[in-house]
């Protein structure tokens, strides 16, 4: 077997692993396969979100940040590693360093709703509280099928940029 067909084949066995509820399982074959390939953005983001699953945030960060660094990641694994490093970051208590990837992340995903619910929360921890709850109301307004949330869509967005105006009485 080639090194390529080693690779995939036990990179694919390692997220069918974690797939299947096995994280514990995946991560020695994910660390075997990083320390080989260190270079591997797609081995790097598996092994970070491993980590994740594990509970092993601070572990999960520098696979995570080589992930991103480096390249050949899909789009969808792209934006997983944006929303993983910035979530872990913020659930590291390094809130700084979470607003700036979240932040990073929509530069590459304009507008996604999951990477601003994520900055919102963050956004909240280092004290922009304006601007996070901002945020949360654009992207409900943007996101929710609720009915009576869709009547007003139109005022929550106008609100959402001045949470202060008020109308006269």
């Amino acid at each position: 077997m080639s090194d390529d067909q080693e690779r995939d084949t036990t990179l694919a066995r390692a997220i069918g692993l974690r797939e299947r509820g096995s994280a514990a399982e995946a991560r020695p074959l994910l660390l075997t396969l990083s320390d080989r390939y260190p270079a591997d953005a797609e081995i790097a983001y598996q092994t970070a979100w491993a980590h994740d699953v594990l509970g092993l945030e601070a572990e999960a960060v520098p696979f995570y940040e080589r992930a991103l660094a480096g390249e050949g990641l899909s789009a969808e694994d792209r934006h997983g590693a944006f929303l993983g490093l910035g979530s872990t970051y913020r659930i590291l208590g390094r809130y700084e360093e979470a607003v700036t990837c979240l932040r990073r992340g929509l530069k590459d995903f304009p507008g996604d709703p999951a990477l601003r619910a994520f900055l919102a929360m963050a956004l909240y921890n280092v004290g922009e509280s304006r601007e996070a709850v901002r945020t949360l109301l654009e992207v409900v307004a943007a996101t929710s099928a609720d009915a009576r949330v869709q009547g007003y869509r139109r005022a929550i967005e106008h609100y959402a940029g001045d949470l202060d105006a008020v109308e006269g009485c």
